[in-house]
Parts: C-alpha cells; structure tokens; sequence
C-alpha cells in the first residue's frame, strides 16, 4: 500500500493537475471570505469562517473528482493497471493506497487555509474572539468530507476508462451524497414525517453536526462506514473487471 500511496502522490504533485486544482480552491476560498459583498468578512460585524465552511462542500463536489478521475480510468486505459495487478499486492491495498493519496492531497489543499484562521483571530475584537471549538470542528468534518468524497472519486474511476465520465459520474454521486437526502425530505411525501430520518442519511447532515464543535462519536462512525462502503464497491468492481 505504501508504495502506491507515494507513487500516487508524486504522480500528483508531477502534474498540473494538483496545482491548478489547490490554486483554483483557494483563489475561490478567498474571494467569497474576503472580496465577494454578500459573503466578505469585512463587512461582517463579528468574526468567522462560516463562509469557508458553508462553500467548502460545494467547491470540493468538483475539486476532488477533478483530483481521483485519473485514479484508476488512467491506468486502465494505458493499460498499467494489469501490469500494477501483478505486483505483489493485494487488491485492496492498491484501492487504499490509491484512496490515501487522494484523501492526502485533499488535506494539503486545505492547510493553506489555516492563514484564514489566524487572520480572522487577529481580526476579532478583542483578539480571538472567535469560536475556535466550532471552527476546528468544521475543519475536522471537511477533512472526513474530503475522504468521503475521494472514496466516491476514486470508486467512480474505477468504473470508466473516461477521465471526463469519471469526472462526472462523482461530481453526481458527492452531490446526491452531500446535498440529495436533504433536498430529497423537503418533498411533500416525506415533509412532516420521515423528513429527519431521511436527513439522517445524508452527509450534510452530520457534517453540519460536527461542525457545530461537538464531535459525536456516531457522526465520526458515519463518515467513516461511508468511505468503506465505495471502497468496498471499488474492490468489488476491480475484481470484476478481472474475471
């Protein structure tokens, strides 16, 4: 696993992709905290980073699909992916080594950020008057959100050859994932009565959970039961395409 892991990883940083992705998130990241009116800080009355974790789902939706879509659709279509199958690996250590470097990278993408919090602290009157509990909690569910959906990118590459089908098949899937159970409990069949069940299901539900500081176990179990089910559907899908 580990030697997948940083061949994936030097495979990122070696190519534009990585760069532009990162560069594209924190150009967005800052012009909605610092320079778009209906959302810049500045003309907030009060410090916070509400903005950086309100957009974050959305900008991830396309960024980490645009980083997992070579994952495997790559290496299928160059055909290295047999020659990688004959290595001495196990099949899921190749998933999973494939997983982390994605999930790595989505971590770097966001330790930039970090400047954000330290301005926002100093901004604050009296100095830190801010919500620090809140906000490392919100960091801490986009960092379990990020290894979600590069659990979903790398089960959609999986299934293509297309990089740009791959591409899309997980921009869908970590939208539904994120925002389709809630939107599916507004319906008027479900409003009123199995609405907060159906919620339930979603992860903006429990990212919005840990986001509020108070880490509850459940939330975590969740996050984390999610990546292992489209692993497991990538595993699954590998060792089908073998036979």
């Amino acid at each position: 696993m580990y030697p997948i892991f940083l061949k994936e990883v030097h495979s990122f940083l070696s190519s534009l992709i990585a760069y532009i992705a990162i560069g594209v998130f924190l150009l967005v990241m800052g012009l909605f905290i610092w320079v778009f009116p209906d959302y810049s800080l500045l003309d907030y009355g009060y410090a916070t980073l509400d903005q950086l974790f309100n957009m974050a789902p959305w900008i991830f939706v396309f960024l980490i699909p645009a980083i997992t879509m070579r994952s495997f659709s790559e290496e299928r279509q160059t055909g290295t992916y047999e020659l990688l199958a004959t290595r001495p690996l196990r099949q899921w250590e190749i998933v999973l080594g494939k997983f982390l470097a994605a999930w790595f990278l989505v971590f770097l993408a966001l330790i930039p950020t970090l400047l954000y919090y330290y301005s926002v602290h100093h901004l604050g009157n009296p100095v830190g008057n801010l919500d620090s509990g809140a906000i490392w909690g919100s960091y801490l569910g986009l960092i379990l959100l990020g290894g979600v959906f590069s659990s979903i990118g790398v089960f959609a590459s999986s299934i293509s050859l297309n990089q740009i089908v791959a591409f899309l098949l997980a921009s869908f899937l970590c939208f539904f994932c994120f925002f389709g159970f809630l939107y599916l409990s507004k319906l008027p069949v479900f409003y009123g009565v199995l609405d907060s069940f159906i919620q339930m299901w979603g992860i903006e539900y429990h990212y919005a959970s840990i986001s509020r500081g108070l880490v509850d176990t459940r939330d975590v179990i969740y996050f984390f039961s999610v990546m292992f089910f489209f692993l497991a559907l990538t595993s699954f899908q590998l060792t089908r395409l073998r036979q």
